[in-house]
């Protein structure tokens, strides 16, 4: 079973792994950047909220700058520099104080942060066959939950003795993430090649363009991808109302906020237990049913709130949604790895990205403004329409392309260990000291050096 689950994996892909979880372990700031701003700074809650969603403005143009990036630079550098620069923004948020300059400043860390997660998620997708991707973001996945169970566990402790060591905590472990990447992963970019080379066709039957040809007009075109979008989008709007509401209404209820974080604590452990056993079921299933499902489980999940009045039924509804994430974001990200073309792959996931964080944006002003106009059953009712409509919206999707999805799957499984073989020749490069050569060509690696919630993300999260 533990091979099942880890085996078969480049050891590249493993140093990434590591960065992400190291990157999470010191991810301090953002979860608890309004109760500093609250508490330490004296801001109202209503500033805080601003400078949360100016973080969530930066990050929505951190995702297309971050994708662009990826592609025609490459990820390794796109990851170092956007890391380096994280930290930097990191500590210079800890030492500010004016109110428009703290909002200032959470948007270039939101636009740093931002650049980082394309990068990551198109490394990933250079790295892993198609066929073994959904359990790659899988892990990628679980590495970010445990990282940010433990980091929210010692925050607490750290922060009592003053904030801004949460700050400096969090640089450096950006900084190390940045240094791992640096040292141990190789440039994964593919090598740009002439049209000839690249010949062949794609599901559609077309050539697929080279990195040059291929810009954010080619992703914006492309109506299944955007079809996808859309739906992630949506889907992440669920998860931004509850994130929003849920303390809300326990509040409302007579709840403290101890027992809402016990409630919320579920979502960790459940991934903690759960990811693995379910990205099994996921990868040899079939990719409609785990999508719509993961729609209704996180739509109906969510809503299942306006019945709630214990504090084991909320946790009920939080193991219910996250048994949704679990299917939804593995299985999304590796549907969004075999829509986009090779030399494409960075703009595409940071397109994916833009969903997740035009709802970190939009997340605090809708849920805020449905709990005081419509009242708390508006926002559940919201969640479990989403929730039908992106059902259906994968059914239609997904129609017809099945079969392409799966002969990129078989056509992935024959070049599995050509792909695994060159990844372990760029690793020896690596050890050797040979961190300037080669690139990837047709997702294997060919030598150099080079590079990750979600939420989503925080997929997350």
């Amino acid at each position: 079973m533990l091979n099942e689950t880890v085996g078969g994996l480049p050891t590249t892909f493993w140093w990434l792994w590591t960065s992400t979880l190291v990157n999470r372990l010191g991810s301090f700031v953002v979860t608890f950047l309004t109760l500093y701003l609250t508490t330490t700074r004296g801001f109202s809650p209503a500033v805080a909220g601003l400078v949360v969603s100016a973080y969530g403005l930066g990050g929505v143009f951190g995702s297309i700058i971050g994708g662009v990036l990826a592609d025609r630079i490459g990820r390794r550098p796109t990851l170092v520099t956007a890391q380096v620069l994280a930290a930097v923004t990191t500590v210079a948020l800890g030492y500010t104080r004016a109110p428009v300059l703290i909002a200032v400043v959470a948007a270039l860390l939101g636009l740093t942060s931002g650049c980082a997660r394309p990068a990551t998620s198109a490394a990933m997708a250079d790295l892993v066959p198609s066929a073994d991707r959904v359990r790659a973001f899988s892990l990628n996945y679980w590495a970010i939950n445990i990282g940010f169970a433990i980091s929210a566990s010692v925050a607490g402790l750290i922060a009592a003795h003053g904030f801004v060591l949460l700050f400096w905590g969090d640089a450096i472990t950006t900084l190390l993430c940045a240094l791992v990447v640096f040292l141990r992963i190789p440039e994964t970019r593919p090598e740009q090649t002439s049209a000839a080379s690249e010949a062949g066709t794609s599901e559609a039957g077309t050539s697929e363009p080279d990195e040059g040809s291929v810009s954010m007009g080619t992703v914006v075109r492309d109506g299944a991808f955007m079809g996808l979008v859309v739906l992630t989008f949506l889907l992440a709007v669920v998860e931004g109302q509850n994130a929003v509401a849920l303390p809300v209404v326990m509040g409302r209820q007579g709840f403290t906020a101890t027992d809402y974080g016990l409630v919320i604590a579920v979502n960790g452990l459940v991934v903690v237990l759960a990811q693995m056993p379910i990205s099994r079921v996921v990868e040899h299933g079939s990719r409609k049913a785990a999508l719509t499902s993961a729609a209704l489980l996180l739509g109906f999940g969510t809503a299942l709130c306006a019945f709630a009045g214990a504090i084991w039924f909320y946790a009920l509804t939080v193991v219910i949604w996250t048994c949704g994430e679990m299917i939804w974001t593995p299985a999304t990200q590796a549907l969004v790895a075999e829509l986009s073309p090779t030399h494409g792959r960075g703009r595409y996931q940071g397109a994916l990205q833009l969903a997740w964080q035009a709802n970190s944006f939009m997340a605090p002003l809708s849920a805020g403004f449905m709990l005081s106009a419509w009242g708390a059953n508006s926002v559940w009712a919201t969640c479990a329409t989403l929730g039908v409509v992106c059902a259906g919206g994968y059914v239609l999707l997904m129609r017809g392309r099945a079969g392409g999805l799966q002969a990129v799957r078989i056509d992935d499984g024959e070049v599995a260990e050509s792909a695994m073989a060159e990844s372990a020749m760029a690793e020896s490069a690596v050890n050797d000291g040979g961190l300037d050569g080669g690139a990837l060509d047709g997702g294997a690696l060919d030598g150099g050096c080079g590079n990750n919630s979600g939420a989503s993300a925080d997929v997350a999260s």
